[in-house]
């Protein structure tokens, strides 16, 4: 019966956010669009689960002890009330397009012989992955360091005392005489720890394996979410999907779910999708649309410290879409000024001795570059995501910088790769590089965002192969 109350509750988030998304989004794409119910299915369980956590950290600054009633029922009234809005605005077609959109999926759309078979072999594989990884859900208790020392010690505390209370380093707890709590990571948000206990007051018990189901739905979220994404952009159903499978098959990403309990995965889907959402946004320039990007990227920052930085990168890629009507020559320039500019500021940063998130900035360059190639290039981290991104890259060649949504999308890679290199270059950081720890899971951050530019740069490629050799129409 617990089991069944835990599913329950686990499938509860996309409630509150598909129809809050469905309520507020815009009538120029109808609910049938290619990719519209993936992309509100995956954004659906990230902003609904966000939520839920905003409406725990309510109830305790409320003094609200956490109950499953008490969470539950004030969010199922509002979800009333925005499908109510939802029902008004789109009717039936709130039933039928989902149920269109799974029979196109099935359905292999446009494709024949041994491609259509490519289909359902890619569709069944990342079924069958998402599924091995369930299991592993199911029956592996809460992996070792961080997830101990960082995540769980909140989440273990808050769900006995039902509230949020404030965690300190060592010297403080000593100094309060124990009226605070202390873990490694104090000042780390409260968000994943908030959905861990969830799960187990669903439970009615503290369960340190089932408590860890939300990192599974968000792999599964995060695929969906780019498979509509890409959609969205115009991209047909087979690179879409290739997309999807790239995000679905990332080795470290499927670790983290597999060893569920740190906070680089969902630091990696929320930076994902409020990205994804600005390229929606450099399309249709709806405010709606604008909101979403908001309120993802506030998420982004509560769900990691360097969530902070990761949202900063997303803002030249708005900057960029705002200047679509410059050439691409003058869009070069501002860009190779922009990052000019962010070098010259770093050249400065070094000097004071600078700390940002523990982390010490110093002049004293020195990247571990053999290592990070290892990782990268080597090791079976990440498949062959970096040689299939550097290709598409070079095969864009100055298309990157053309148009949206990719133009955009390039500046935000860009800058989260100078992000990665200003951390494991110039900061103390750089010690975790050889050891092929902290710099992998940094990376994640980026990588599914790095997949979706892949199959955006290689399509800018494809696009231009085809106009340069197409015939030339017959005169007559």
């Amino acid at each position: 019966m617990d089991l069944i109350a835990l599913f329950a509750g686990l499938l509860f988030p996309w409630l509150p956010g598909i129809s809050v998304l469905l309520a507020m989004r815009s009538d120029r794409r109808p609910l049938t669009a290619p990719g519209e119910i993936a992309w509100l299915a995956g954004v659906g369980y990230l902003a609904g689960a966000f939520m839920l956590t905003l409406w725990m950290r309510a109830l305790s600054l409320a003094g609200v002890r956490f109950g499953a009633l008490q969470i539950t029922l004030p969010l199922v009234v509002m979800s009333a009330a925005f499908g109510y809005i939802a029902w008004r605005r789109f009717g039936p077609a709130l039933i039928t397009a989902p149920a269109a959109a799974v029979r196109s999926l099935v359905a292999s759309p446009g494709l024949s012989g041994a491609w259509r078979v490519l289909w359902w072999i890619a569709i069944a594989w990342i079924s069958f992955r998402f599924a091995m990884l369930a299991l592993e859900i199911a029956w592996r208790p809460l992996y070792p360091w961080d997830a101990w020392i960082q995540w769980a010690t909140k989440a273990r505390v808050w769900y006995e005392l039902g509230r949020i209370v404030p965690f300190a380093r060592p010297h403080e707890w000593f100094a309060a005489s124990g009226l605070v709590y202390f873990d490694a990571s104090p000042e780390y948000p409260p968000t994943m720890p908030l959905m861990q206990v969830w799960s187990c007051l669903l439970l009615g018990r503290w369960d340190d394996t089932l408590m860890n189901w939300p990192w599974w739905q968000i792999g599964v979220a995060l695929a969906l979410l780019v498979y509509g994404a890409l959609r969205q952009l115009e991209i047909d159903a087979t690179s879409a999907l290739a997309g999807a499978f790239l995000v679905a098959s990332l080795p470290l990403a499927n670790v983290h779910v597999a060893l569920a309990g740190y906070a680089d995965l969902p630091m990696a889907a929320y930076y994902t999708c409020a990205a994804l959402a600005l390229l929606r946004w450099t399309v249709t320039r709806d405010a709606r649309d604008a909101g979403l990007v908001l309120f993802l990227a506030f998420a982004c920052t509560q769900i990691k410290n360097p969530g902070v930085v990761w949202v900063l990168t997303l803002i030249p890629g708005a900057a960029l879409a705002l200047t679509s009507r410059l050439s691409p020559k003058v869009v070069a320039r501002v860009v190779v000024s922009g990052f000019a500019v962010v070098l010259l500021l770093l050249a400065v940063l070094v000097q004071t001795q600078a700390t940002f998130f523990n982390y010490r900035l110093h002049l004293d360059f020195d990247l571990a570059w053999r290592a990070l190639a290892e990782s990268y290039f080597m090791y079976g981290n990440w498949n062959l995501l970096w040689y299939g991104a550097l290709m598409a890259a070079l095969l864009a060649g100055q298309r990157l910088l053309a148009a949206a949504p990719l133009a955009p999308l390039t500046i935000v890679v860009a800058g989260g790769l100078l992000f990665l290199f200003i951390v494991f270059g110039f900061s103390d950081a750089r010690a975790w590089v050889t050891d092929q720890t902290t710099v992998n899971r940094a990376t994640l951050h980026l990588a599914p965002l790095i997949a979706v530019f892949t199959v955006l740069a290689f399509r800018a490629f494809a696009v231009r192969w085809t106009d340069d050799h197409a015939d030339p129409i017959a005169p007559g």
